[in-house]
């Protein structure tokens, strides 16, 4: 009993820590709703050119793509805005025109073009929506209904929904991406952690390298490759370092402790 009360406490340690850290003391910061979590808003350009900014979905990519096609290949940085994208970028073919130019065919029909000419009004609100009632083509209940369920987030373990097969995010964008290999994951392993009775950390990287592959956390994210290199604390994780770039924004949250803190104390 004394060492489960112990685990609690620290669970409830670190998610104060996180709140404090991210929030900010006295502000209290509303949960997204699960179709919402994710979501990135553009906003380099689109003002400024009398539009409404771009809501970016990422479930629905994420659904459907390797995080690692979107931010190795196409280019994405992993920062909201950082890119800079411009609508000219898209009209050449690059960023969301990779994908988006009225060639490209998914499910067995072909995407509707970003920012090309002569693209109808209606077009851009898909994208340009922040503000407006747009009614999205893919609805997020109906889409994630039968996927396995997560605690936080989307509501969605989308680990579980790859690994059964109930989506399968392509990895390859012809044109775009290089060939590469089958990779060899190397096998879990456990981290530690600092507090006391915290159960410890087991990190996978067969489940990671299935999304990220190795360049879209080597070296930007974690520096070196050999484990152990690279410090880092739950504070820093907290402000969207190291694993917080990804577990802080788009993947499960860090208030879901026990998906990573999962090996029981000795």
């Amino acid at each position: 009993m004394r060492r489960a009360f112990g685990v609690a406490a620290a669970l409830a340690a670190l998610l104060a820590a996180g709140a404090a850290v991210g929030q900010g003391a006295g502000v209290k910061k509303r949960r997204p709703l699960p179709q919402e979590y994710g979501r990135v808003v553009l906003d380099n350009h689109s003002t400024a050119s009398r539009m409404a900014p771009v809501a970016f979905d990422h479930w629905l990519h994420r659904a459907r793509f390797t995080c690692r096609l979107c931010h190795v290949d196409v280019g994405f940085a992993m920062k909201a805005g950082a890119t800079d994208v411009r609508a000219a970028d898209n009209q050449r073919g690059f960023y969301c025109g990779a994908c988006h130019d009225r060639k490209t065919v998914f499910d067995g029909k072909k995407l509707f073009g970003a920012c090309g000419p002569g693209t109808a009004g209606e077009s851009c609100a898909r994208c340009h929506s922040v503000g407006k009632q747009v009614t999205p083509e893919v609805d997020f209940t109906a889409f994630t209904r039968g996927l396995p369920r997560g605690r936080f987030g989307n509501g969605v373990d989308w680990e579980q929904a790859e690994e059964q097969g109930l989506i399968r995010p392509a990895d390859h964008l012809e044109g775009v991406s290089i060939a590469r290999k089958p990779m060899t994951a190397q096998k879990d392993f456990a981290l530690s952690p600092k507090l006391v009775e915290m159960p410890e950390i087991v990190f996978s990287h067969k489940k990671h390298t299935v999304w990220n592959g190795c360049e879209l956390c080597h070296p930007d994210i974690f520096v070196g490759v050999k484990r152990g290199s690279t410090r880092y604390s739950m504070a820093e994780i907290f402000e969207g370092k190291y694993c917080g770039v990804c577990h802080a924004t788009v993947a499960f949250p860090t208030t879901d402790c026990q998906r990573c803190h999962t090996r029981p104390v000795q």
